[in-house]
């Protein structure tokens, strides 16, 4: 304190020179004392009042975020879980139609056998429509459907060959015509 008192002399009062300094302590009256720490202890209720609501705020701004946090993961959580969902639905779409696909390639194809395969026997039939193949079917037709009988009288019938050529004409005009 000395040396203060002195750099400030020594600037502002050249020639006073400080020789020492004596500090004695005050006598203070017990009210001025009572009503100044009382003071102070209001001073740092205040002091811890403002301390406790910053903390206060500081824990709420902490959950916030935290909330906001979970809330964010939530999200992002559902919406993976969504994409997934999606992709496999995707996936599985594209799988049934290629199944469709085969399943009417498949189908196509044994319509085009089937539609071959009768073409060719119609073909076929056509080229055996011939008189003397008929002539043939003609006679085991009949020759299938013979009954002998026994006894006295025989039905009337005659297989004359007028009755087969006549048939057969018949029967190839039909083809032809």
């Amino acid at each position: 304190m000395k040396e203060a008192l002195q750099g400030d002399c020594t600037r502002y009062a050249p020639g006073i020179e400080i020789l020492s300094v004596r500090v004695t302590k005050p006598t203070i009256p017990e009210s001025i004392r009572r009503n100044y720490e009382q003071m102070e202890e209001e001073r740092t209720k205040v002091l811890i009042s403002i301390e406790k609501q910053k903390v206060a705020e500081k824990e709420a701004e902490t959950q916030k975020k935290m909330a906001v946090s979970e809330a964010e993961k939530a999200a992002t959580v559902s919406k993976i879980m969504m994409e997934q969902k999606l992709m496999e639905k995707e996936s599985s779409r594209r799988q049934q139609e290629i199944e469709n696909q085969m399943y009417s390639a498949r189908e196509k194809s044994l319509a085009d056998s089937d539609f071959y395969r009768v073409m060719k026997e119609a073909e076929a039939n056509k080229l055996k429509l011939t008189p003397e193949f008929l002539e043939l079917r003609f006679i085991e037709a009949i020759a299938d459907n013979t009954k002998i009988f026994f006894g006295d009288k025989v039905p009337n019938m005659v297989l004359d060959q007028r009755l087969l050529g006549n048939f057969i004409q018949n029967m190839s005009n039909q083809v032809h015509g």
